[in-house]
């Protein structure tokens, strides 16, 4: 199962950010075909967000061909999004782990760590002529 959040500050609209966090929860192994997500009753009262913004994300993703509601039932994964697993990297996750801690250490937060990471990521990847 996974765990919903909501950044308020990252000025990305809430139903996306749930779609990315579906996402990101599939490309890393955390969610498999035949899971259920949360009802959406869950992850309103979980992080005090309109039912209907989850509803919307649900959509979103069932219009992506990655999961299907069933009536009464819920919302349960139609595919995984491949791709190597985290599990399948440990040393990396090790690293990341410790860059993360650094982070803290220096004093960001949570969102400033994102921004940093995006930021990098986005800039290595024009360096490189991938993007």
């Amino acid at each position: 199962m996974i765990q919903c959040r909501l950044y308020t500050k990252s000025g990305v609209a809430p139903y996306l950010q749930l779609v990315q966090q579906t996402k990101d929860a599939l490309r890393l192994g955390v969610l498999h075909p035949g899971d259920q997500l949360p009802t959406v009753k869950e992850v309103g009262s979980t992080i005090a967000i309109n039912p209907n913004t989850v509803l919307k994300a649900y959509r979103e993703l069932e219009w992506e061909g990655l999961v299907e509601g069933r009536p009464g039932v819920g919302t349960f994964v139609l595919r995984t999004l491949g791709g190597p697993r985290l599990a399948d990297n440990p040393q990396l996750r090790r690293r990341l782990t410790r860059w993360v801690r650094d982070a803290r250490e220096a004093g960001l937060d949570e969102e400033s760590m994102s921004a940093l990471f995006d930021a990098t990521l986005r800039g290595s990847l024009h360096e490189e002529g991938i993007a």
